[in-house]
């Protein structure tokens, strides 16, 4: 595997697990439930561990970009999916903005590793 790949790949997993961490902030109550808690701890603990490793082929800004990025874009849909909350157009309009971003970020900037 080529570490270009591998690299994105952790920077993936760093994503998914952050935003599963998230979604477990939210459902431990401000830290009232413990498996919750303790389950956000791990999941973050290990995208923190991911992003590092990513990192060794992923520029920080871009590699920063993408997991911030990418990782509101997925929080807000679960927000939306699971914890049946609302977005306004507003907020629709700044996570297309972001999304733009990212995408302007990985496709024109020289400093992506491609």
């Amino acid at each position: 595997m080529s570490p270009a790949f591998t690299a994105y790949g952790a920077l993936a997993a760093a994503i998914v697990l952050e935003v599963i961490g998230t979604t477990l902030l939210q459902k431990s109550a401000q830290f009232t439930k413990l498996l919750p808690t303790a389950g956000m701890v791990m999941f973050y603990a290990a995208s923190f561990y991911l992003l590092s490793q990513a990192l060794k082929g992923v520029p920080l800004g871009i590699a920063y970009a993408m997991w911030g990025g990418l990782g509101i874009v997925l929080t807000a849909l679960i927000s939306v999916f699971v914890f049946k909350q609302s977005l306004d157009y507003a907020a629709l309009a700044g996570i297309g903005l972001i999304v733009s971003g990212v995408i302007v970020m990985n496709t024109l900037s020289n400093t992506a590793a491609h």
